[in-house]
Formats: structure tokens, sequence, C-alpha cells
């Protein structure tokens, strides 16, 4: 995919800086970092909003976990550890997507509020709690920031077999589906009706979330006009290995369809493909 030399004013470089715990009183950031996990695992980036909201309110408020200062044993050097290619594909990717959702928002006459992309390496803080690599690429509301630790991009490559430049965007304009639902109320009407729903019903609730910022992302590459040949296959393969039911099979897990979350690796296929089709959002409509 060429994206020309797009450079983004909205990348926030942490790679410098190893995190560690916060200081302060409440419930351990260990704790509260394996049950992020499990809740992300579960539910995806609304159940965290919702456990870190609960953890909010434990904590005496969202000054709780985001105090000033660096987390404790962070490195002070801040100095980037990501290579020149890195950069150009984070800041070149936010970049894009940019000028695509500006101008699709300015014809349904709205502003489009831009989003910050976060690289981090191992755990850093956010208006959502403490992330870590352990969750995968994900979206805070609370600071309309995306937050990815690039070596999931060496796993998506070499453990999950979908190596390029094309997957690696395509996990970034999926992060950048999730600021367009909270721009769009699409993830508070989802998490109010996973409140009074079962755990299976509000699970097929995030799989629609999931499988729309899928298909977002293809509008988004769609309407660059930069795809090449081999990217749609780059994609798709992403796409597949990170389905529900290969991630539950590749840890030697009994497929359970009840307890999915972001849709089967079929599924996740067909809302990328249908995005590119035409690149018109309003054919994403997997969420209420």
């Amino acid at each position: 995919m060429r994206l020309g030399d797009r450079d983004s004013d909205n990348f926030i470089d942490r790679t410098g800086q190893r995190g560690g715990g916060f200081g302060g009183g409440g419930m351990s950031t260990g704790i509260f970092a394996l049950l992020a996990r499990f809740v992300f695992n579960k539910f995806g980036i609304v159940g965290v909003l919702i456990l870190t909201l609960g953890y909010c309110a434990l904590s005496g408020g969202l000054g709780g976990i985001v105090g000033g200062g660096s987390p404790q044993g962070a490195s002070s050097s801040g100095e980037s550890t990501l290579t020149a290619d890195e950069l150009a594909l984070l800041r070149g990717t936010l970049e894009s997507t940019d000028e695509v959702w500006t101008d699709l928002f300015s014809q349904a006459g709205a502003n489009y509020r831009e989003p910050e992309l976060v690289a981090y390496e191992g755990g850093t803080q956010t208006a959502c709690g403490y992330g870590q690599e352990v969750m995968g690429p994900f979206y805070c509301p609370g600071d309309q920031r995306i937050y990815i630790d690039p070596d999931f991009f060496t796993q998506l490559s070499q453990r999950f077999g979908a190596p390029g430049d094309f997957a690696a965007r395509y996990v970034i304009a999926h992060e950048v589906g999730h600021h367009i639902q909270n721009l769009e109320g699409t993830l508070q009407n989802v998490q109010r009706q996973q409140q009074r729903a079962s755990q299976t019903a509000g699970n097929r609730l995030q799989v629609g979330v999931e499988l729309q910022a899928d298909c977002y992302a293809g509008v988004w590459a769609a309407r660059t006009g930069a795809m090449e040949p081999g990217d749609l296959e780059e994609g798709l393969r992403a796409a597949e290995a990170i389905g529900d039911d290969a991630l539950m099979r590749e840890a030697g897990r009994a497929v359970r369809p009840e307890s999915f979350t972001h849709g089967t690796s079929a599924q996740r296929m067909e809302a990328l493909r249908r995005g590119l089709s035409d690149g018109n959002p309003a054919d994403c409509n997997y969420a209420g």
C-alpha cells in the first residue's frame, strides 16, 4: 500500500519508556491488568471501559488512575525504539485515516475529531486504566487515543502468519473504527444495552461492534485509492488469523461460539470485504 509521505501530528511515541506500576492506593495495577485482560477477552474494549469506570469509583475518580507524573519504573530517557519503517507506517496510516474520515464526516455535515495514536512497550497509562501488551491494540474512549505496542505486528506476522504492511495498517484502521463509533455514540449505546443483557447476549453485541470496526477499516482502505496487488490478501489473512474461532484453536481451546466477542474468521473477512466493496460506511450496519 502506497500512502506517500503522510506524517501525522497526532502520534505519541512512548516506546522508550518501559512502564511499571503506579503509586498511590487502591487496587494494584497488576491485579487490574489481569482483570482488564480477562474482561477484554470476554467483552472487548466496551467491557474494559465498564471495568475502568468501576475502578475509577473505587479509586476516588479518574485521577486515581491517571494521576500526574511518570509510571514508577519507567525510563526517563524517552528515547524511541521504533525503526524508520515502523514510524512511517504508524504515522502515515493515522494521517491517511484522518484524511478519509474528515472528508466523510464533512460530507455528512459533521466535524471529525482526530484521535491520537500512542506507541508504547509493555505497558502504559491511559484514561481507561493501565494498558498492557497482552490486551493487543486497543482504543480508549476516555482520552480518544489508540494504543499499540508495535511488537503486536511482529506477532501478527510470525505467530499468526499474517505479514505485510497492509495487515498492520488494517489493525490500525480497525482501532480508528472504534473511534468513529465513539464519535457516533455507538459505543455508548452498546454499553447501555450490555448492562441490561446476559453475558451471551452482551458478547453478541460486542461482536457487532468489532465487525463494524472491521468494515470501517475496509471503507478507509477503499477510499485511499492506494491499494496494491496483494494488499487484499494480506488484510484477509490478518482478519482470518484474529477471528475468535481461530484464536481459540491456536490456544488449544474448544471453540465456544457463545463466548465470541470479535467474530469468527469468516465474519471478520466478510466485514472487511464489505467495507472495501464500495467504501460506503452506511454498509457497515453491524452495531446498534
